[in-house]
């Protein structure tokens, strides 16, 4: 069976910096007619740095939306028609001052397809070094050194439910066999 959903008209709701926002009507596969609330967000990056002593350079931030702070690797979103290796990387230095001798793809997440238009790309750096951090004006963090193995523990238990750093640490336990 064809599992296509054919578009029949959109409805634009929100134009943000970050977010569009749209209703579209489509034809299901049975023939009837739906609704599907669609937010268009621009693509992002996450790394999981590894240190020399195989600690995770993490990042503490206060998330507005859940009004917590969460542990999280860096990340942040694509510039417009940015490549994803650039993209990390800039990201990668910005929020910890670290630049990687090695820089691996974990692939990528779709973080909630049912209604979330967005790519996370995933990437592993190792063999760091270290300048100066360069977050930019309206982002605050901490970073923290946390062992890998309590990273991959703190996923596991869902003490840590970021989905792109429980993704990005998982899916590096599987590469790096650790």
């Amino acid at each position: 069976m064809d599992l296509t959903e054919k578009t029949l008209s959109r409805e634009d709701c929100f134009d943000g910096k970050l977010v569009h926002v749209h209703v579209d009507q489509v034809r299901l596969p049975n023939g009837q007619t739906a609704a599907r609330e669609v937010v268009d967000h621009v693509d992002g990056v996450a790394v999981l740095p590894l240190d020399e002593r195989g600690n995770v350079l993490a990042v503490t931030q206060y998330r507005y939306v859940f009004g917590k702070t969460l542990l999280e690797i860096p990340a942040g979103k694509l510039d417009p028609g940015e490549d994803p290796v650039t993209g990390a990387l800039r990201e990668l230095k910005e929020e910890t001052g670290a630049e990687p001798e090695t820089f691996l793809p974990l692939g990528k997440l779709l973080p909630a397809p049912g209604c979330y238009g967005e790519t996370l790309h995933l990437f592993l750096a190792k063999g760091l070094k270290f300048s100066q951090q360069q977050l930019d004006p309206d982002e605050f963090l901490n970073v923290e050194r946390v062992p890998f193995d309590e990273m991959v523990h703190r996923c596991v238990n869902g003490e840590i439910d970021v989905g792109k750093t429980v993704a990005a640490v998982l899916r590096a336990k599987v590469l790096l066999n650790l």
